[in-house]
């Protein structure tokens, strides 16, 4: 079939609702799913190659059926954008949260010019019993870049960016204890889930490009990682996609919108020191210091700046534990000490921080 023919397909990313909205988006693609298992080095760069070389379609007309707890269910009309977007943030009557945490499923229908087409979709409905949720950086945070020492750091490990499959990429020694024992445990799932879920909803920001959903998503899941939703980034070739204050700002709206979709819930938010995480959570802890239980920073870059230096004046002030550690089996001892990797009760960290004391890769309150 001739290229611009190929039929259009709908690429789900993975949504979340609360008791009184939804929010799901997607792509509508000229692409193929994407596979992960080639061998050859020229195979592989192509791979990833056609996910950045992305063939949207514009203006398809899509329906998106959600189904209630009570069994009714229910059609969305809309349309991709120009670059093949679709977001459905829509509004629901008082639908019942589940009593633990689970994936509820969706299902998007179009028509590809072919016949009518379906793909099903996954929404993150956070338990009644959960008190707490996480949000999380991705780069350096839980897959090694190799990037942080500048230029010279970027040539040295090219293939890690261009080359490797999800499965070849280095994962952060200890993240999945870590985040394993942050999660509250994984919940066995419910009778017709596809997707595990743990006690605590995760969820991930990153400044990387829609493009890499499923290439991180494979990452996350084949590492025993929590499953969540993604915030991630529209690039372009502009400032406003590579200027390094972008990144922070891209990172704080998105958690701005967690915490309004999820009032009633507190976060632990976990990044590293290469991309002004620690800047960004101290920008979400003075304007909402008792929404936030923890703040987690992986130390993998070089000596902070005057600005992350004010960032953690500002966290201790405001009397949030902060953990700054460059290893996460010493991070895993602050979540035992502030009981917090056994149990859902956050209001503990706060009670207890003080006797976690301070110093690198024990907890630290400045």
């Amino acid at each position: 079939m001739p290229l611009l023919r190929t039929p259009p397909v709908i690429f789900p990313f993975f949504g979340h609702r609360s008791v009184t909205r939804l929010r799901i988006a997607g792509r509508a693609l000229r692409n193929r799913p994407p596979r992960w298992d080639h061998d050859s080095r020229l195979a592989k760069m192509r791979a990833l190659a056609s996910h950045f070389a992305s063939r949207e379609y514009a203006g398809l007309p899509i329906q998106l059926e959600i189904r209630a707890p009570s069994g009714e269910s229910s059609l969305h009309a809309g349309f991709t954008d120009d670059e093949g977007y679709l977001d459905f943030d829509l509004p629901l009557e008082n639908w019942a949260m589940p009593r633990q945490t689970e994936w509820e499923t969706i299902c998007f229908t179009w028509n590809d010019g072919e016949g009518a087409q379906s793909a099903e979709g996954y929404v993150l409905a956070p338990g009644e019993d959960s008190d707490l949720a996480v949000i999380s950086d991705i780069d350096d945070t839980i897959i090694e870049t190799g990037i942080t020492g500048g230029f010279r750091s970027v040539l040295r490990n090219w293939q890690r960016i261009l080359a490797q499959m999800p499965a070849e990429r280095v994962q952060v020694p200890g993240s999945d204890r870590f985040y394993g024992a942050l999660s509250g445990g994984l919940l066995p799932a419910a009778a017709g889930k596809h997707l595990p879920a743990t006690r605590h909803p995760f969820f991930y920001v990153s400044s990387s490009p829609w493009n890499l959903f499923a290439y991180l998503t494979t990452f996350i899941q084949s590492r025993g990682l929590p499953l969540g939703p993604l915030e991630l980034r529209d690039w372009g070739l502009n400032r406003e996609t590579f200027g390094s204050a972008s990144h922070g700002r891209h990172k704080v709206l998105a958690m701005q919108r967690l915490l309004d979709f999820y009032p009633d819930l507190r976060f632990a938010l976990i990044g590293d020191d290469t991309q002004g995480d620690l800047v960004a959570f101290a920008q979400i802890v003075l304007a909402r210091p008792d929404r936030i239980a923890a703040i987690f920073i992986r130390q993998a870059g070089e000596a902070h700046s005057p600005e992350e230096e004010q960032a953690k004046a500002d966290i201790g002030r405001a009397g949030v534990p902060l953990w700054l550690g460059s290893e996460y089996d010493m991070g895993r001892q602050f979540l035992d000490r502030i009981g917090l990797a056994h149990d859902h009760e956050a209001e503990r960290i706060v009670e207890t921080v003080s006797e976690t004391g301070s110093g690198s890769g024990s907890g630290q309150t400045e």
